[in-house]
């Protein structure tokens, strides 16, 4: 059985500026103030240390920073949900997202799930408002609310998956599909291959440089994804 750990922003979907409203509504409802400056895009950094970057770039004491983070990450699911028709007007699945997905679902010895900046709540709300969720197993995923260490949630999701599955997984049989230099670190330092897709703001070429395993441009060849995920078994 093969772990495979989808990225889900700009991998899958793309929910425009909303996750860039959150945390302006929330900073603002939390510090009083309105930001002056927001987090960068496309970067996949986890939320809790986007979080405390955007309180550190807007002049917020750094004796405070940790209290306000809390509390920010506290609200920043519910704030969410509040976007869930805006989210299907300003964003979009990207191409191949549903038939790759599906692909892998159905494969017998393929086990998808989620590794993700995102919290686990936030992750599920952006993964069930564009009709992903049941194409992957989100019990078994790793999130920012595990750790804001993005590489250590490698390890998060193949113990779930372990415990869940009765299989053993690690960096022979763990795959992750994302298209950020984050996903690519993630797999490097945390014990996963990495298949880099092109679809965010990473070039093909930046993906390959970082040390992703394979690339490719998008999701709109399934069968060829399969192969890349089947082939690459050490």
């Amino acid at each position: 059985m093969i772990l495979v750990l989808w990225d889900i922003d700009r991998t899958l979907l793309y929910v425009g500026d909303i996750d860039r409203l959150v945390y302006r509504t929330v900073f603002e409802q939390v510090v009083g103030r309105a930001p002056e400056r927001l987090p960068a895009k496309g970067t996949g950094v986890t939320m809790p240390v986007a979080v405390k970057e955007l309180l550190a770039v807007n002049g917020v004491p750094g004796d405070q920073v940790d209290a306000f983070a809390r509390r920010i990450i506290g609200l920043m699911p519910g704030e969410l949900e509040l976007h869930r028709e805006r989210m299907l007007t300003d964003g979009l699945l990207l191409p191949g997202a549903v038939e790759s997905l599906t692909a892998i679902r159905k494969s017998p010895n393929l086990l998808p799930t989620v590794v993700t900046g995102n919290l686990q709540a936030s992750a599920e709300i952006k993964l069930s408002t564009f009709d992903l969720i049941d194409l992957v197993d989100p019990a078994v995923g790793g999130y920012a609310s595990d750790d804001p260490h993005r590489p250590a949630l490698v390890s998060v999701a193949q113990q779930r998956a372990e415990r869940a599955y009765g299989h053993s997984f690690d960096r022979s049989n763990t795959v992750i599909v994302g298209d950020s230099l984050e996903d690519v670190r993630t797999g490097r330092e945390g014990g996963a291959r990495v298949i880099g897709v092109a679809s965010g703001t990473t070039s093909v070429a930046d993906l390959a440089h970082a040390g992703a395993d394979q690339v490719i441009t998008d999701l709109t060849d399934p069968s060829r994804l399969l192969r890349l995920i089947g082939t690459e078994v050490v």
